[in-house]
């Protein structure tokens, strides 16, 4: 099945290409494990001078591969030239940082055990396959790959087959960098050719960062292989409003939350959960800045929410939000797809959502939110923490000892406190229960493809 690109602001494809046949892939797992043997004795100062010159090369390619991103997905422009930015930072953080998070880790008392010294050395595992979802292009790849080729390891992607361009960006991008042939390359291939690469012998590990499903198809395979998985999955994110918060503040940071990247974000918030002390007025005010939004073509400078990136994205949505209705549910803005052209979803905010709803449970992927509302804490942490998914979450309160239970209660990878949930290079990044496991980014998210190797000296 060709490959392709299809613009969803106007359903029209643009262009198309042909999955790798066996031989093509072979060639260059092949190329990857050579390559792999010599690249991994490279020095960190050797690395990280290869990962600068590709952020040079993303800082001053910014605009054009940002037009790639819109074309190909249909965030807005200017959120495309700001992942773009995002990715030439991280690239250049672990340009920066990774010897000292790999350095030699030394025992402080080595004659406890009987060596004159012992230590823990991180080593590269070797050839790393990563599966990467459309919605962030460039920045989820770039949150692989830097860490990954700071460790020695050398990369395959298979990005999501909606955005080939910006995955064949990607691996050129690293080659005129200066980094070795094969030590990131680009896989354009099926979803069905996956699990060939993960079984071959000469691939090491995989990342995955994606649905539900691919995260299990993935980790089956590899734990019948016995290789290294790390998974970041999806999530529905709680975004809990207390009575002592910014209502102002809070319901501004929400719409962002909301619809960021036209609402398809693993680390959106989802389900906001609000103290019926102060419900009233944060709907009110959370309703009225979610249908001030302006929908539209997401190249012109003006436009909030572009399109939803695939045809059944959108009507994933329109099915979750029927159902939701027919069971009593509340439409306060949004809630009726444009016509014409494109995937386009308003964004929409739904009352009286009950556990009897597919939307209770299910992630909703693009600009729909459901509000919720509570008596008090106890019951915004029952239901912040009723689902299967444990990525993000955000609390807004100036109480401290409010802060403090939800720092320790909320069920998640992340906890953000009067603020919006996000990802930074310096900050380690996953999630618990179905939203996967392990971790991206920081001190630990470099780790994660090492063998942490210990060695002892008589």
């Amino acid at each position: 099945m060709a490959i392709q690109t299809i613009n969803p602001a106007t359903g029209a494809v643009l262009k198309t290409f042909d999955p790798l046949s066996a031989d093509e892939i072979d060639a260059k797992i092949a190329r990857a494990a050579e390559t792999f043997t010599s690249y991994r004795r490279t020095t960190f100062a050797e690395r990280a001078g290869l990962l600068r010159a590709a952020a040079d090369l993303l800082d001053a390619e910014r605009r054009d591969i940002a037009v790639t991103m819109t074309t190909e997905m249909g965030k807005t422009l200017a959120s495309a030239e700001a992942e773009a930015a995002k990715c030439a930072k991280g690239l250049r953080f672990y340009a920066e940082h990774a010897e000292a998070f790999l350095a030699d880790e030394p025992l402080d008392d080595p004659a406890a055990v009987g060596a004159s010294r012992a230590f823990a050395r991180y080593q590269p595992l070797g050839v790393v396959l990563a599966v990467m979802p459309w919605n962030f292009p460039l920045w989820q790849v770039t949150r692989f790959a830097a860490p990954a080729l700071m460790a020695g390891n050398v990369g395959l992607l298979k990005h999501a087959s909606n955005v080939p361009q910006c995955a064949l960006y990607l691996g050129d991008l690293f080659a005129r960098a200066g980094f070795p042939e094969g030590a990131f390359q680009t896989l354009l291939i099926s979803a069905r050719q996956v699990e060939a690469v993960l079984r071959d012998p000469r691939v090491a590990a995989a990342a995955v960062t994606g649905s539900e499903p691919a995260g299990q198809s993935v980790a089956s395979i590899c734990g019948d292989e016995i290789k290294k998985t790390v998974l970041e999955l999806g999530g529905s994110d709680p975004f809990v409003v207390m009575p002592s918060a910014d209502l102002e503040r809070a319901a501004t940071v929400a719409v962002t939350a909301r619809c960021q990247n036209n609402g398809q974000s693993c680390i959106a918030a989802k389900r906001f959960i609000v103290h019926e002390d102060a419900y009233a007025e944060f709907a009110r005010l959370f309703t009225e800045k979610m249908a001030a939004l302006t929908v539209g073509d997401p190249m012109a400078a003006g436009t909030d929410v572009g399109p939803i990136a695939t045809e059944q994205g959108r009507v994933d949505l329109e099915e979750l939000l029927a159902d939701a209705v027919a069971k009593g549910a509340t439409v306060l803005c949004g809630g009726k797809s444009q016509e014409g052209p494109g995937w386009f979803f308003p964004p929409t905010v739904v009352a009286d959502v009950t556990d009897a709803m597919r939307l209770h449970l299910e992630e909703a992927f693009g600009p729909l939110a459901t509000l919720y509302r509570v008596p008090d804490l106890d019951a915004a942490l029952e239901i912040a923490n009723a689902t299967t998914f444990g990525l993000g979450s955000n609390a807004w309160t100036n109480d401290p000892a409010e802060q403090d239970r939800f720092a320790n209660e909320l069920v998640a990878g992340a906890v953000f406190i009067n603020g919006m949930t996000t990802s930074y290079p310096e900050l380690p990044f996953g999630g618990v229960k179905r939203s996967g496991y392990g971790r991206e980014l920081g001190a630990v998210g470099i780790r994660e493809f090492c063998n942490q190797k210990s060695v002892w000296v008589g």
